[in-house]
């Protein structure tokens, strides 16, 4: 099926999930956020949103959101 034949009714949550995961994973930035934010961060401040994460350090939320898993 083509991108332009998608029909977003057609994704459930899981689906949607599954893509920004992927997405996430592709980025450059993603492998150096992800261990710096377990190395550092979630040792000090365990339940730090995702929202704070951002602003922390200059991410997607999209990102922020998928890091901790």
């Amino acid at each position: 099926m083509s991108v332009s034949n998608m029909n977003p009714e057609n994704y459930t949550k899981e689906q949607l999930w599954q893509l920004l995961v992927e997405t996430v994973h592709a980025s450059i930035m993603y492998p150096t956020h992800k261990t710096y934010t377990r190395d550092t961060i979630l040792l000090t401040q365990k339940n730090i949103t995702a929202s704070e994460l951002t602003e922390r350090l200059g991410m997607p939320l999209g990102e922020a959101l998928v890091i901790p898993w």
